[in-house]
């Protein structure tokens, strides 16, 4: 019986033996300073920034007032309390001032002596219902100045507007039958770029831009530049920067750098003085007032007075305290 050749175990083919790699003896090493060349592409050389551009703001129309966007994505850096005293020392001018606090944090109101557990419309009517927007408004302590009342009730306006057409205007159409009744209106602004922030720089005419004299305030100028750029482009053409205000300011070196630095980057947008770390500022808001009333003839009090005047000046508003 014949047997197939192809059922016998075939012999595995034997793999080639393994070398042993070549050693290397006797290698010499010698240390050699390196000259940094003149190439733009080097490791460790940045590039450098480029220059801030902030679009300047166009004139106010005719017969309304100007409205102003008290921004900076930067958190901490003093707009609230920025918007409080710069609108009551206004207001002190004779102007007619309006505040609309689009913060769900409701400051505004704490520091103007408002209970906003009384309220019962406010920024968030004025978003939703701007048909209401005459009921929105609420006396306060300082005559000539009217408050917007921003609650916790905004933290979910932003989900209802979000299916709205037309949507990021919304703000403008209930200030719009405002606007002739005053002289000002300051928005001040939660620190971060949702729905109703867009609609606070669609529905202004210029920004006024609070910057702590801190490290990361050129930082965060830049981000803020981007986003005015990215605004006008899309809803607001319009939109600019009428001032820059140096704010929680002291008498440090790493401060006065900051400061020089800003103004030599903007040197017609910077308003002086700046605004000094002062204790009566932040003891304010827990008397319901102002710095002009609680403490006028403090630092921060003659900061204020000194800066409402040179933005009262820069938007052709009374700059003389009335009375």
């Amino acid at each position: 019986m014949s047997v197939d050749s192809s059922d016998e175990p075939q012999q595995e083919e034997s793999l080639p033996e393994a070398k042993l790699a070549p050693q290397v003896f006797d290698v010499e090493f010698t240390e050699e300073e390196l000259t940094s060349p003149s190439k733009k592409a080097d490791i460790g050389q940045a590039e450098p920034r480029p220059a801030l551009d902030l679009p300047t703001a166009s004139p106010t129309p005719d017969g309304r007032a100007r409205v102003v966007t008290v921004i900076n994505q930067k958190g901490g850096v003093a707009k609230t309390t920025t918007v409080i005293n710069v609108a009551a020392r206004l207001a002190t001018f004779g102007n007619r001032v309006l505040v609309v606090d689009c913060d769900a944090q409701g400051n505004c109101a704490t520091g103007m002596g408002i209970d906003k557990s009384r309220v019962r419309a406010g920024t968030r009517t004025l978003l939703l219902e701007p048909e209401k927007a005459i009921n929105t408004r609420h006396a306060t302590a300082v005559e000539n100045l009217h408050l917007v009342v921003g609650d916790r009730s905004l933290v979910g306006v932003e989900e209802e507007l979000i299916s709205q057409l037309g949507r990021e205007r919304k703000l403008a159409e209930g200030l719009e039958p405002l606007l002739p009744h005053y002289d000002i209106v300051l928005i001040d602004t939660p620190p971060s770029l949702g729905q109703v922030t867009i609609n606070a720089l669609v529905a202004a005419d210029a920004v006024l831009i609070p910057v702590q004299t801190e490290y990361f305030a050129l930082e965060g100028l830049a981000l803020l530049a981007s986003t005015i750029r990215e605004i006008r482009r899309r809803l607001n053409p319009r939109l600019g920067v009428d001032a820059v205000v140096l704010t929680m300011h002291a008498p440090t070196l790493l401060n006065a750098q900051v400061a020089a630095q800003i103004r030599e980057t903007f040197p017609d947008l910077v308003v002086d003085p700046p605004v000094r770390r002062n204790i009566r500022i932040a003891e304010a808001p827990s008397h319901g007032v102002p710095i002009h009333v609680h403490a006028p003839d403090s630092a921060g009090g003659r900061d204020y007075l000194a800066l409402a005047k040179a933005l009262a000046e820069r938007w052709g508003l009374a700059s003389e305290v009335v009375g």
